[in-house]
């Protein structure tokens, strides 16, 4: 595994109060790195737990410096606002994470336009604006890498029908960053995507993606975080235009036993995916 300090260095992430993006920011913090947090969680929501101040707080316990910043990633202001949060507080950006997004996996005449809005405008928009905004500082920083939480492009009849809202949205998210790769690709920055081979044991599972049965056969978000931070830990530029599942981003680090994340068999394999879990 890679051990690579991440003291000095800055992470934007879009979203962060839970889940994925959390257990990502927990793996900045606790290597020393700085973490600045858009999110719109501001107050506790019943039905899910933390908010951006608690993600903040368990951040700085760890050892690293986070700033929250409560704001849309589908607000160029909010955009600009988390921009110049990084800047006052620790004078670059080196990371930026695109960790937030809507599901929605309604058939195409189930899904309500405004929700097909949404996801788009989160998703994709999301992504290619918080890029967009980090990458003149991205250009400044020694170790540049773009981590965008969306899956390969997967294309076959299955899941282009399965539930074709989302798939443009997450697939929109997959092509803004490939897109990025490609543009500045005579340049040392470092833009991929990461997605779950099985599904995660997160609070959208487990309210949007089969309940408990479904978290009983998910991993643990620590996987992910861990393929997170053996992708950043790596040299700018030496990986670029990957997308890449969480265990063979492991796999190539010598990872060989993945029942440390647990999920009890048979694993569930995430959406967009179809090779079966080991």
């Amino acid at each position: 595994m890679n051990n690579t300090s991440f003291r000095g260095r800055t992470a934007v992430m879009s979203g962060g109060s839970r889940g994925i993006g959390l257990a990502i920011a927990r793996a900045i913090a606790s290597r020393g790195g700085n973490v600045v947090l858009l999110a719109k969680t501001d107050t506790p929501d019943p039905r899910l737990p933390g908010t951006i101040h608690t993600a903040v707080a368990e951040l700085n316990e760890l050892g690293g410096h986070a700033v929250p910043v409560v704001g849309d990633v589908r607000s160029d202001g909010d955009i600009t606002r988390v921009v110049v949060a990084a800047l006052d507080n620790f004078g670059g950006i080196d990371i930026v994470v695109n960790n937030a997004s809507v599901l929605d996996i309604s058939k195409t005449e189930d899904l309500p336009l405004k929700r097909f809005d949404l996801m788009q405008q989160v998703n994709v928009r999301g992504t290619f604006a918080l890029t967009r905004a980090c990458l003149p500082y991205l250009q400044k920083s020694s170790a540049p890498h773009v981590l965008t939480l969306s899956p390969p492009l997967n294309m076959t009849q299955h899941w282009l029908g399965t539930h074709p809202g989302y798939m443009l949205a997450k697939y929109g998210m997959t092509l803004a960053a490939l897109g990025i790769a490609a543009e500045y690709a005579n340049q040392p920055i470092s833009s991929n995507c990461l997605w779950p081979q099985t599904m995660i044991a997160t609070a959208a599972v487990g309210n949007l993606l089969g309940g408990h049965d479904s978290l009983e056969h998910s991993r643990s978000p620590e996987i992910m975080a861990d393929a997170a931070i053996e992708l950043l830990g790596r040299p700018a530029g030496t990986d670029n235009g990957r997308t890449v599942l969480d265990v063979e981003v492991l796999t190539e680090a010598g990872v060989t036993d993945f029942t440390s994340y647990g999920g009890t068999a048979p694993l569930t394999i995430d959406i967009f995916v179809d090779a079966a879990a080991g």
